[in-house]
């Protein structure tokens, strides 16, 4: 089971599309893309995801996917 990374259709207009794109073409991860992911305030301020239903955050599309990959480490027991 791969770990499940989430995007919001607006965060990624805002500039997370490059970090779905990278992520998506990765086999160890599984991407899903919503409408909305009910973080308005947060995706007003950063780029985010959702890894595994915890939230991962970054200035820049760079540092979002330095960040998830991180938190994949840390976390995934697999």
């Amino acid at each position: 089971m791969n770990p499940i990374v989430e995007f919001c259709l607006s965060n990624m207009a805002a500039g997370s599309q490059s970090v779905y794109d990278t992520l998506s073409k990765d086999p160890g991860v599984d991407c899903l893309e919503y409408g909305c992911l009910t973080y308005c305030g947060l995706c007003n301020e950063r780029l985010y995801a959702l890894v595994n239903g915890d939230v991962v955050t970054g200035e820049t599309a760079d540092e979002l996917l330095n960040n998830i990959y991180k938190h994949i480490e840390e976390n995934w027991l697999f």
